[in-house]
């Protein structure tokens, strides 16, 4: 007979009933400043929302209208567990004018959102008890995803002196079965220069680890030698690449993501894939299509271009402010910075910016249980409006304390 979980008593328990212990897992404490934030916006009250991690723009002009053809046309039932093939096709080709890489479709596999590609490639590459390094900072699902399924997480501090990114020599002794890795880097839009990504490429494929390579942030990046961000397969091919249509495409609630897979795992996501989601979310397969437009990669890097003068405008009022520990933000479309002299607790200054100021912010905590307290992360995704806002009225919080 199978493990029964602990009782909970209470108001809505049942005797003898309670959650499983993988279930125990962080909240992502962001969503409440979200919530409370929208409370706010209803009482009529100011709010200057920096804690949002997407767009503050819709999908591209050509998706929407592929959206209402298919709507129009498609009977949108079930399609193949792995995406239908034209998607699957017009990422792979994706690859070839974007990194003048060639990848074969068949090792394209289409998911609803990055969420599920993390789901479905930790389920194929590691067993219970499987030890897998993340860079602290770094995105909680990560951490809580792996936790889930029994996981091992062995943490890679990451401070300033490696600019929030591992090293090889970090991973020597730790005994790994896998890394995952992400440039650029959620909450610190920071990158691995192309040598450093190739070292621990091979690195990995040296030692056996099993690499999981988070590029949702690809094409969301900004001057300098980084501006061009590579696969790590260009590399090597024996890891995981976990791509998204959320970020760079603008299409967050679209739900829908790939997964470029390593040979020796294609049937195994094949088969979980099918059991997990049946398929991808059918009517956001048929817009993504479209995503690859010349049309749409231009209206796409034109929100690029304008997250650039964002994050100069932020950067340099949060200088202006006496904020200059921030992490380098290569990409993506956030600043973390360090607020440690203005609080040991950075989740209480989160809570009182939105209160007294209507500066909503995402707290460290999320992204590092350790030195989380010392940051807040702020989104610039949003508008040039937002970002002046938040910061006149930041000014006017930091005058009084």
């Amino acid at each position: 007979m199978g493990a029964v979980s602990a009782a909970t008593d209470g108001p809505r328990g049942l005797p003898g009933f309670g959650p499983a212990a993988r279930a125990a897992v962080e909240p992502f404490h962001v969503m409440k400043v979200w919530a409370a934030a929208a409370r706010r916006a209803e009482r009529g009250l100011p709010v200057f929302n920096l804690a949002a991690g997407q767009p503050a723009t819709p999908a591209p002009k050509p998706v929407l209208a592929a959206a209402h053809a298919a709507l129009d046309g498609h009977i949108l039932g079930y399609t193949e567990a792995l995406g239908i093939a034209p998607l699957r096709e017009a990422i792979a080709g994706h690859y070839r004018t974007r990194y003048a890489l060639d990848v074969d479709p068949a090792d394209v596999v289409v998911t609803t959102g990055s969420s599920g590609g993390f789901l479905l490639a930790f389920l194929a590459a590691f067993d219970p008890g499987a030890r897998v390094g993340l860079a602290r900072p770094g995105y909680p699902a990560y951490r809580n995803i792996l936790a889930a399924l029994g996981c091992t997480v062995v943490d890679l501090p990451c401070g300033p002196q490696t600019r929030f990114q591992p090293t090889v020599a970090m991973l020597e002794e730790l005994g790994l079965d896998g890394l995952i890795l992400a440039s650029p880097a959620n909450p610190t839009g920071t990158m691995l220069a192309d040598p450093d990504l190739t070292d621990l490429a091979r690195y990995c494929a040296a030692s056996r680890i099993r690499l999981i390579s988070d590029e949702i942030y690809h094409g969301i990046t900004y001057s300098g030698d980084l501006a061009r961000p590579v696969s790590a397969w260009a590399t090597d091919r024996s890891g995981f690449v976990v791509n998204s249509f959320s970020k760079y495409f603008s299409m967050t609630g679209w739900r829908i993501g790939w997964l470029l897979v390593p040979h020796d795992l294609g049937p195994v996501v094949d088969a979980l894939a099918g059991n997990l989601a049946i398929c991808p979310p059918a009517p956001a397969q048929y817009a993504a299509l479209a995503a690859f437009e010349p049309a749409s990669y231009a209206e796409c890097d034109a929100h690029v271009d304008r997250y650039a003068g964002n994050r100069e405008l932020l950067i340099g009022g949060m200088r202006a402010l006496g904020l200059h520990r921030l992490a380098p933000a290569d990409g993506a479309f956030y600043v973390y910075a360090d607020v440690s002299h203005l609080t040991d607790d950075s989740e209480a200054l989160c809570w009182d910016l939105l209160e007294r100021t209507g500066v909503a912010t995402a707290p460290g905590r999320d992204f590092d249980p350790v030195d989380g307290r010392r940051y807040l992360r702020m989104s610039f995704a949003g508008s040039a409006e937002t970002l002046q806002g938040a910061l006149d009225a930041l000014g006017a919080y930091l005058a009084r304390h």
